[in-house]
């Protein structure tokens, strides 16, 4: 499989994003010759607003709008110098006004991700230790992975999971001099709570235990002064509590601020906090609608605007709860999240609203998990009560048009949010196609499959017998697999859709680097499971190469090409899965849209290498059809060596050399951090020794012929195609013997003396096999996760020492 790097992962949002782009719900403009904030107009249609995140209206205060402009006029559009410097002539005001917000000292910054860029490396020490709740907003996650290079730690654990934090505080609390949790008083997609009073108690046990609050979605519409739900729970700012609010959003102008209460800590950050230091300030304009926000904080209105805002949020919650719309979080914020599951459900629930004159959020990766797409609801002041009750209608209406549009039902958006006690309900089998199901390939036709499917790999019938015989019966959770084969035909009874999926214990770390794998096996040897997950995956570990039979040109291609992803959904509810992994696909696969749609994100497989041996007699014709280049690497590279070793072939060894050739291949194996998987059972060498159909390729030392220098484990399958599944080697004398090189070189050898028509030579190093003639293909593989933890905390360890 593949690494999950930095550039995968942009490739991936790029995706996501452009899908959502073309559907026509992302990066839009708005029109018109000016704004209300009641209404917003896309494509010359004026639509109900309920998308922003100003919910108090502020950002169309009369007062607010004078001020900006009188600014403007006495200082201009900008005031163009460093704050370390020298302050706009209103800054000094509105670090008084807001000082007497939050009754501390506060530091004004630019905007909330420049701010926490500043703070976060000035406020963690490098003795000290980060913790993020793995929901918590990007902007804080991307400045706390700056203190990587400082090596300070930074652990992750689920949302709101407490148990896992305090798991984290015991691990560190002997080494490190401060803990920091990281995390949002309000968050942003689904609009619900920090347990601000569970982990204040919780640092009253663990006094090492700071907290670092984004409370930016809490501002205004809550609290004293309105300092936002954060301060509101807390009553008072305890030293142990950096908390940062906004000028942007609720509060109507532009720029956040930071409230320390420790004068230590607050100094520290003042004095040289990076962007704060060296970014541009704020314009007068925005520092002086600031202030006149503030003055309107400070004053009882404050209080009057939360309570019309309240009235308006439990207006939406009254009406929601006669719908069965499924509202993924019930809460008093102005923040509400409707499920869709799917991505193209998301779409076109969207559309519908719009088409229908309402403009709403959508929420879809990286901000939530693909499957957990849906519409972000905000309500503001802005809002009319008859207006929020004609939006709910409209949802109420379109949300089963939208699901039915897109071939898919309430239970499995319930499902995907985890809302209710499930029973999967099996999808509607369409009456053109026949869907035969079956848990050995001795139930299925051995002809037929091999027909479609028996071409390549160790998946030819036969291969799958021998697979299925290896991986069974044993004690070990992660040598056991679950063998499930599907064939979708048609009335004539002809396939349109086949193909094999597994089920089996996977580490979640297989798709990252080396290094963060070399990390976590470390701590598998205190705990053998740690981050390791059971997978439903097409095709299974041991092979590669095309797992799907689809017959593209079928009238009932799409249909079947539905019915398999359904059926696959329902294997995985019925499993267990954690994950959904279809793989080996090329570039331009006609299954991209299809899959991006119902919630699968691309990534980037090691290239497919391949070896054409058709009108090629000899090894001599083989090496004289090689490119100029490539011969050189021959003569230079591999010639001079082959006199070195003996290379024979045995189809059964002896019980001692079967032994040395195991120990080769868990030396590789051992190796391979960069493609992390469990080992195999010690009887898959004893079944192939035992198996006609497998065949070891041996190079000895002339002068030792009792050491085994490396061995190809190859398979014949029945359509003529040979695979070198795996290598052992003695890296002690790899360079010596230039050993892997002339295990390719007999291999090809090998398959030309078989009559075979292709070797499939399979993933990895591919740059060694394309200097022998190999053929290399880009492939990708497609996930689909219940959640982004994974994802998010092997992204937090990359590049962790």
């Amino acid at each position: 499989m593949a690494k999950i790097k930095q550039h995968n992962f942009l490739n991936t949002v790029h995706e996501v994003f452009t899908q959502a782009r073309e559907a026509g719900v992302l990066h839009l403009y708005a029109g018109g010759n000016s704004f209300s904030g009641r209404t917003i107009a896309i494509d010359g249609k004026n639509l109900y607003h309920f998308g922003t995140t100003g919910y108090l209206g502020l950002e169309q205060d009369p007062r607010l709008k004078k001020a900006a402009k009188e600014a403007i006029e006495r200082y201009g559009t900008q005031f163009p110098l460093s704050k370390s410097y020298i302050s706009n002539p209103l800054y000094g005001e509105l670090e008084q006004y807001m000082g007497k917000v939050y009754d501390n000292p506060i530091i004004i910054t630019k905007n909330s991700t420049l701010g926490h860029m500043g703070v976060i490396p000035s406020a963690v020490d490098d003795d000290d230790v980060i913790v993020l709740d793995h929901q918590v907003h990007w902007s804080v996650q991307n400045a706390a992975k700056m203190l990587k290079t400082r090596s300070v730690p930074i652990e992750m654990i689920r949302h709101n999971n407490l148990e896992m934090l305090e798991d984290k505080i015991r691990k560190y609390r002997g080494s490190k001099r401060k803990i920091w949790y990281m995390a949002d008083g309000i968050y942003s997609m689904y609009g619900d709570y920090a347990p601000v009073a569970e982990l204040m108690e919780l640092s009253k046990k663990y006094p090492q235990l700071h907290f670092y609050f984004d409370d930016v979605h809490g501002m205004s519409w809550v609290g004293k002064n309105g300092t936002g739900y954060v301060l509101d729970q807390l009553g008072e700012l305890p030293e142990n509590v950096l908390l940062f609010g906004t000028l942007s959003k609720t509060f109507g102008a532009s720029g956040a601020v930071l409230a320390c209460s420790n004068p230590e800590l607050y100094d520290k950050i003042k004095t040289f906090g990076g962007p704060l230091t060296f970014s541009a300030q704020l314009e007068p304009a925005s520092v002086a609608a600031a202030i006149a926000s503030a003055q309107i904080h400070l004053s009882p209105e404050i209080y009057g605007l939360q309570a019309e805002l309240r009235e308006r949020i439990d207006c939406f919650n009254s009406y929601l709860s006669n719908t069965e719309l499924p509202l993924i979080d019930t809460n008093e914020s102005p923040v509400f999240y409707i499920g869709t599951g799917m991505p193209k459900t998301g779409y076109n629930f969207v559309n519908r609203l719009i088409q229908d004159g309402y403009y709403v959020n959508l929420g879809i990766f990286p901000a939530v998990p693909v499957k957990n797409t849906g519409v972000r609801i905000t309500i503001s002041r802005h809002n009319q009560k008859e207006e929020i009750k004609s939006l709910v209608d409209a949802m109420a209406y379109h949300f089963p048009k939208a699901l039915e549009d897109t071939h898919t039902n309430t239970e499995r958006v319930f499902h995907a949010f985890k809302l209710k006690p499930f029973r999967y309900i099996k999808a509607k089998e369409p009456a053109e196609l026949k869907m035969e199901n079956f848990e050995s390939i001795v139930e299925v036709d051995k002809v037929q499959w091999n027909r479609f499917l028996g071409g390549q790999g160790v998946y030819d019938w036969d291969g799958l017998r021998f697979l299925e015989q290896v991986f069974q019966g044993h004690s070990k959770k992660e040598h056991n697999w679950l063998f499930l084969y599907l064939i979708i035909k048609d009335g004539e009874g002809v396939p349109v859709l086949m193909t094999f999926v597994t089920l089996s214990l996977w580490k979640d770390d297989m798709l990252a680097n080396a290094e963060v794998s070399k990390n976590i096996e470390e701590q598998r040897m205190k705990v053998s499971y740690h981050l390791s997950s059971m997978i439903l995956s097409m095709g299974c570990l041991f092979t590669e190469g095309n797992h799907l039979f689809w017959d593209a040109s079928h009238p009932l291609a799409e249909k079947a090409k539905v019915s398999f992803l359904e059926w696959l959904e329902g294997r995985e509810q019925d499993l267990g899965a954690k994950m959904t992994v279809l793989r080996d696909f090329p570039e331009d696969t006609l299954w991209h849209g299809d899959l991006y749609g119902h919630g699968f994100l691309r990534i980037r497989m090691p290239n497919s290498c391949s070896i054409d041996l058709i009108n090629i007699p000899s090894m001599e014709t083989y090496i004289v059809r090689l490119s100029s280049r490539n011969r050189r690497h021959f003569r230079k590279d591999v010639q001079p060596f082959l006199e070195t070793v003996s290379s024979t072939v045995h189809d059964c060894v002896a019980q001692g050399q079967l032994s040395q050739f195991k120990m080769l291949f868990e030396e590789v194996h051992a190796r391979n951090l960069g493609l992390n998987t469990y080992t195999f059972p010690d009887t898959l060498f004893e079944h192939m020794n035992q198996n006609q159909l497998w065949e070891f390729i041996v190079l000895c030392p002339l002068n030792a012929p009792e050491r085994v220098l490396g061995v190809m484990f190859c398979y014949k399958n029945t359509d003529q195609v040979y695979v070198p599944a795996f290598v052992g080697l003695d890296y002690g004398h790899l360079k010596t013997y230039a050993t892997y090189r002339q295990l390719l070189y007999r291999t090809i050898e090998r398959g030309i003396a078989l009559g075979m028509r292709k070797i499939d030579l399979g993933m990895t190093a591919s740059f060694e096999k394309r200097k022998l003639g190999a053929i290399v293909e880009e492939k990708y593989a497609y996930l689909q996760t219940r959640d982004n933890f994974i994802l998010e905390l092997l992204g937090v360890m990359e590049g962790q020492r």
